[in-house]
């Protein structure tokens, strides 16, 4: 495939689902790019159309990752082609309850929803991290490819993942937050908010935070001292194993 940093990310346009996109084609820092055709984002994949499963089928799917929460996922299965398997990685969001008090209150503001989804970024890194190592190590599997990951939105816990791939892979800083920022255009904001809700704590909710990202990955890193370090102890990639990952997924 030919293309140009300009053109990315690369989406595949479906009736029932939005955000769906390629990782393919980012260049890293030792002049490689990712291999298009191996790993996917994407927002949830309950609601594809029978048109939209004969589409993600080309994509050649051997493995979707589902970040959502063990009830989310319940509530709304996804509808996948015959082939991807599905591998639960439950990351439980944790502003659900807090936002339902948030929308009863009539001074909310759209920072108050960016404190709660600040809180979240920092817990998915933390109490979490262990669901992207487990991401890592189905990475790790060429029989795996194509593999797609995904959560409600493809926004926050898709997010951290992507940026997680994106560094391992030896990304740009500029390039994470590109791929990161592509939400905003990509993603249909489907997701339903109360009936009545404020437009100012929709937009906070539905949008992307550059600041937040910036805040997980470095909270991220914290605990271990370096970016080196937390690719190797903390998501398992120690021992050779991320330069195996660097070969399966860069050309």
């Amino acid at each position: 495939m030919t293309t140009t940093e300009n053109d990315l990310p690369w989406a595949v346009p479906l009736a029932g689902a939005s955000n769906l996109r390629d990782l393919g084609g980012y260049q890293v820092l030792d002049g490689r790019r990712v291999r298009f055709g191996r790993i996917f984002r994407s927002a949830t994949l309950a609601n594809l159309t029978e048109a939209d499963v004969a589409e993600v089928r080309t994509l050649g799917l051997r493995t979707v990752c589902d970040l959502r929460g063990v009830e989310e996922a319940a509530h709304r299965p996804s509808r996948l082609p015959e082939g991807a398997e599905r591998v639960a990685l439950p990351i439980e969001p944790t502003v659900g309850a807090s936002l339902a008090d948030l929308m009863r209150r009539e001074q909310a503001t759209g920072e108050d929803v960016v404190d709660l989804l600040r809180r979240a970024y920092l817990d998915y890194v933390t109490t979490y991290l262990h669901r992207y190592r487990e991401m890592f190590d189905l990475l790790l599997q060429p029989e795996r490819q194509a593999l797609l990951f995904h959560c409600s939105a493809g926004k926050d816990r898709t997010g951290i993942g992507a940026a997680l791939i994106l560094t391992a892979l030896g990304a740009s800083q500029q390039t994470i937050m590109a791929d990161y920022v592509a939400t905003d255009r990509l993603w249909r904001k489907d997701f339903p908010m109360p009936p009545g809700s404020p437009k100012p704590l929709a937009d906070a909710l539905y949008g992307t935070h550059p600041a937040l990202l910036e805040a997980a990955m470095s909270t991220a890193v914290a605990p271990f001292g370096d970016v080196a370090v937390l690719l190797d102890q903390g998501l398992g990639l120690g021992g050779g194993r991320l330069e195996r990952l660097r070969d399966l997924l860069l050309e």
